[in-house]
């Protein structure tokens, strides 16, 4: 290039001096991009012409490279020469963007950037350089002296034209760093004020939303909005958390929820918790209280859980039902499971979201603010016989406790006539009532709070008027403010503490902790935490969980907050497990538990399973994927053939099969050793595309495989998971069907089947008729390896777990819908049962999770075959409504799903791993393990096995041929595998019986046999010894007799032959004879 003599063909003549030219004096070229660069940016770019070809073979590749290597590098280090520096506000210190810097004599200006920092590119030279921005003095440097090499550091410092304003101390916003700060100024305490709200109107809908992304934006070190669903009308079902960490469970802090405006047209409660976000974001680290409060309590505020009948309500109202119900016309109050009585209306959306939202957090105390009446009510809200009359709760005593606690802030209320002219008899003592006392109300939201969570919530009524006229709004807040704190300070009343498990030290999920004659037990939370609310005194508290000793203490619990009693539980199977190690099946692997690459992992993998430890994971992950456009079968194919030549280390790929049109079925492994058996790791796959007219599986796993690659070596906890895990990616098991399906088909079919127009999903038999279905089975299935299989389709938003067609009862079940609960949880919305599909938009799937046959029943489905033939769980994910979205909703669905997906690989780590060997340490594979007398696996070479279980106690049997069965006990950990070492005896069994009795038995009957055997050889042996004794003697005689015919010519022959042959029995005399003889 340097001697700008190209000598390209058709243009020998052509020379550049010193190899460059100005690109206009070449050629001229409109609209190019080097010129919009250096006009429009602050870029200075060039354009390299590198060879004559312009698609040269690629044999000539390395030569390029050789050609243009020093030239690139020496290009990029050129970004370091000129000047550089930031511009920076003289008064706050603070970087100043978009500030302009000129070069005197160059008529060329570039801008600061975010922080203030900038990078002018100059040739050697004597500079004056300005610094210029509105609303401050420019400032010139004059003679900057540009050297070669590294740019010459300038900073300007510019004065405000106009004096600082000093921010009004009342609006300062305030982040968690400076609270120790504030708290720690003399005199702050006493002198203190809290800051009162100011922003007193009715929000409707829209204003609403607005406020609340005001608030999670100018205070995200404590705030986080987030949506549990949508309503009928699919407006968004708001909730702010207010927290020192939001957005995080903290072990040991207890959970808290006001939700407000239930009733559609009863809109105070609705307004006070606005007033109350906007009072705790402002006081947080000013205000003692308050930062106390929001330090120890993770805070959940829902303002409105009927959006769209208050939009229907009308101001000044207060005995009307306008607006009061959903936009179905159901009163979410009444639509909740009753203990008394059969509740007939459909689950409304609403209602769906916050039970799913109740189930998922732990909360502890909650109250629902209504309006009509001026009373705290607490369960229960209906009896058995539907008598408005005193309904006694196990927890009555605490209930009174705190509903007094709100009540008596409120003087009005806690006088206990609050309605005077409405309702002039009606007399509440303190301001505080039992429920159905009241009136009866089944299908109410408190009671089933308290008897399907572990959450105790009252219903709070706070005025007479149900939409009190906006000018009433301050008096409701000063009414109210007080009993709003106080209440939600009752959340630290009673026990609380943590249940751990005592071989290793971790927190016990859904241990039951209950108090003696109180009947409501309560349950621990992922890391073991529990909080149980007690009025003060003294009682015996027992910690309880499957497979434990339970324990019990005497506990007493004072006034002044709540008192932390630890339970440590000893596993029930200790013991057998004790034995088991002579023989039955060690409960852990000794050779890894000292292996500290294994207990790091073992670390990751609880980690991962923390609240929120997949997100930490994602923030550190490199996800700069190009998700805006489908792949066609051309497009995966290079697409994978890429992802292999950029990562040959861990990445193999290999074709199953072809479909019925020749095109290939691709399977990409994913792992530190590909194509390398390692039965000790556990294996995975996923598999998408089986119905090609649904391709955004194909592109989540084509995400997936490409953020594995680009963050190996990068991403500590990705690399682990590489590195231990054999991942298999089939993202398009029917490519001819995707071939024919088109973008933004939301409902069509076409390219649903295969090419032959089989649904590819009912030929998985043993007598499949298609190329496609047969190359899974043969390379995929029928292998028996993999421990864990997530399909990725679409047409809803749900998880369905085994199986598809219609049984009686399911094997495994807990497992398999443990399995398909852990991805839907994950994912942002699945987990809320309201798909909202077109046409569908009343569908409720509990939890998002849901049993095949009870969602699309039909035979021959992949996850049925996978679970009978391949010994592998599969769920089945429906990714989107739309069988085929528009490109633009991949990135979204990504999102969406990422989480979920990195759930599986942290997941398929756990259940229990295992190994089986004889006495001698020999590996036994092809050993049959069947779990709770139902789930069968075999080990692989190796004697390796792994399966995956739902946490809790799980039995094990081992078989092999020639050995004796054993039997061991596991306990499954929510966020740990379990180790199992199976050693083997000799089977000692002849026949099913002992083999020292068989050997008794065995040896006696043949001494029997012998005996007989002589016994009978004797009889024999003198029986024949007669019979030879007569031949010889008729032998004798006969010599005699013809001795006698030769010597003697008379006497008869017949005579001597008679006496000879006569019987030996005829005389006495003849016997002896014959016994002489």
């Amino acid at each position: 290039m340097k001697t700008g003599a190209p000598h390209c063909p058709g243009d020998e003549d052509e020379t550049f001096k010193d190899g460059i030219t100005n690109g206009a004096h070449w050629y001229d070229v409109e609209g190019g991009m080097q010129d919009y660069n250096y006009v429009w940016a602050n870029c200075f770019e060039i354009t390299l012409e590198l060879s004559c070809c312009k698609y040269p073979p690629a044999s000539q590749l390395q030569q390029e490279w050789e050609n243009n290597r020093e030239s690139l590098i020496t290009l990029i280090e050129k970004v370091h020469i000129g000047v550089k520096g930031f511009v920076k506000d003289l008064v706050t210190g603070s970087g100043l963007e978009n500030a302009t810097i000129s070069v005197a004599g160059i008529n060329h200006n570039i801008t600061t950037g975010k922080f203030g920092d900038f990078h002018r590119l100059l040739v050697p030279g004597t500079y004056n350089i300005t610094a210029v921005l509105t609303g401050y003095m420019p400032v010139t440097v004059n003679n900057i002296i540009v050297k070669e090499g590294p740019a010459t550091e300038v900073n300007f410092s510019l004065r405000p034209t106009v004096t600082s304003v000093i921010p009004d101390s009342t609006e300062v916003k305030v982040t968690a760093s400076t609270v120790a700060i504030l708290n720690s100024s003399p005199g702050t305490q006493s002198s203190h004020q809290p800051i009162q709200p100011k922003d007193f109107h009715h929000h409707h809908f829209p204003d609403m939303e607005i406020f609340l992304r005001r608030f999670a934006n100018e205070y995200p070190n404590i705030t986080r909005l987030y949506s549990l669903g949508k309503s009928v009308e699919s407006r968004e079902l708001y909730v702010m958390e207010i927290s020192d960490n939001p957005g995080v469970h903290e072990p040991g802090e207890p959970e808290f929820k006001y939700i407000g405006n239930m009733h559609g047209n009863e809109v105070v409660g609705r307004e006070l918790l606005l007033n109350l976000i906007e009072y705790l974001c402002k006081n947080f680290g000013t205000d003692p209280e308050v930062t106390d409060l929001v330090h120890s309590t993770r805070i959940h505020l829902m303002p409105s859980m009927n959006p769209d009948g208050y939009e229907k309500a009308q101001e000044g109202d207060s005995i009307s039902v306008i607006g009061r119900n959903n936009s179905n016309n159901f009163d979410l109050n009444r639509n909740f499971p009753d203990q008394f009585v059969q509740i007939t209306d459909p689950a409304q959306p609403e209602t769906i979201a916050v039970m799913s939202w109740m189930k998922a957090y732990p909360f502890v105390l909650s109250a629902n603010l209504h309006g009509g009446s001026l009373v705290v009510n607490y369960p229960f809200d209906d009896d058995e016989q539907g008598l408005a009359t005193y309904s006694k709760s196990p927890d009555d005593a605490i209930f009174q406790q705190i509903a007094l606690s709100y009540s008596k802030e409120n003087s009005q209320m806690f006088q206990g006539r609050p309605c005077k002219n409405m309702y002039p008899n009606e007399y509440f003592p303190h301001g505080i009532t039992n429920g159905a006392s009241w009136y009866n109300v089944p299908g109410g939201m408190q009671d089933w709070n308290y008897l399907q969570t572990n959450c105790f919530e009252v219903t709070i009524e706070l005025g007479c008027v149900k939409y009190p006229f906006e000018k009433d709004l301050p008096k409701f807040w000063e009414q109210n403010r007080r009993s709003l704190i106080q209440f939600m300070k009752q959340v630290h009343q009673g026990v609380k503490g943590f249940v751990l498990d005592a071989t290793d030290g971790r927190g016990i999920l859904n241990a039951t902790i209950s108090v003696a004659e109180i009947n409501h037990p309560v349950t621990t939370y992922k890391t073991g935490d529990y909080w149980r609310l007690l009025v003060p005194g003294t009682y015996k508290i027992t910690a309880s969980a499957r497979g434990y000793n339970p324990v019990t203490k005497n506990v007493t619990v004072k006034s002044e907050g709540a008192i932390q009693v630890n339970f440590t539980l000893v596993r029930s199977s200790t013991d057998s497990n004790n034995e088991s190690k002579k023989g039955k099946g060690d409960s852990t692997n000794a050779d890894d538990a000292s292996d500290p690459t294994t207990k790091e992992f073992e670390t990751l993998i609880k980690d991962l399973s923390a609240e929120n430890g997949l997100e930490d994971l994602m923030l550190r992950s490199s996800s700069n994927l190009a998700l805006y456009r489908y792949h066609s079968y051309k497009d995966l194919s290079e697409f994978l053939r890429g992802l292999v030549m950029n990562y040959p280390h861990i990445t193999n790929l290999t074709s199953l099969g072809q479909s019925a049109e020749y095109r290939h079925i691709w399977s990409l492994e994913i792992s530190n050793k590909p194509n390398v058996s390692e039965p000790e790791e556990p294996k995975i796959r996923f598999v998408a595309g089986i119905h090609g007219n649904a391709p955004v599986g194909t592109e989540l796993l084509l995400a997936l495989a490409e953020f594995l690659c680009l963050n190996y070596k990068k991403n500590p906890a990705v690399t682990q998971l590489v590195d231990r895990t054999r991942i298999v990616v089939v993202p398009s098991l029917n490519p001819d069907g995707r071939e024919r399906a088109q973008e933004k088909d939301c409902t069509s079919n076409t390219g649903q089947a295969n090419a032959r127009g089989k649904d590819l999903d009912t030929d998985f038999t043993n007598n499949a008729s298609q190329p496609e279905t047969k190359a899974i089975i043969e390379n995929l299935i029928q292998k028996q390896d993999f421990s864990l299989s997530v399909a990725l389709d679409g047409g809803s938003v749900l998880v369905t777990y085994p199986y598809d067609k219609p049984v009686q009862t399911v094997e495994n079940k807990e497992t398999l819908k443990h399995l398909a609960s852990l991805y839907a949880n994950n994912h942002p919305s699945m987990h809320m049962g309201q798909p909202s599909c077109p046409n569908k938009s009343d569908e409720n799937i509990p939890g998002g999770v849901m049993r095949g046959a009870e969602w699309h029943s039909h035979l021959g489905s992949m996850k049925d075959y996978s679970v009978t033939y391949g010994h592998c769980p599969e769920i089945t994910v429906y990714t989107s409504c739309c069988y085929f979205p528009s490109a633009a909703q991949l990135l979204s669905l990504w999102a969406e799903n990422k989480k979920s997906l990195l759930s599986m690989l942290v997941e398929v780590h756990k259940g229990v791993h295992g190994f089986v060997k004889d006495k001698t340490g020999k590996p036994i594979s092809k050993a049959v393990i069947v779990l709770n007398e139902g789930i069968k696996v075999h080990t692989k070479e190796g004697g390796f096995f792994h399966v995956l279980l739902a946490p809790g106690v799980h039995n094990i049997n081992a078989i092999a041929d020639g050995y004796q069965q054993q039997h061991s006990q596991v306990f499954v950990h929510h966020d740990a595998a379990s180790s199992v070492v199976i050693v083997f005896d000799t089977d000692n069994r002849i026949f099913g019986l002992p083999r020292e009795l068989v050997v008794t038995v065995s040896g006696a009957t043949m001494s029997a046999l012998i005996l007989t055997a002589c016994i009978i050889w004797c009889i024999c042996s003198i029986k024949s010894n007669r019979h030879k004794d007569g031949f010889h003697r008729l032998r004798q005689h006969h010599d005699e007799y013809e001795d006698e015919i030769r010597m003697m010519s008379t006497g008869s022959k017949k005579s001597l032959l008679s006496h000879e042959f006569q019987d030996e029995t005829d005389t006495e005399e003849e016997t002896l004879y014959s016994s002489k003889h």
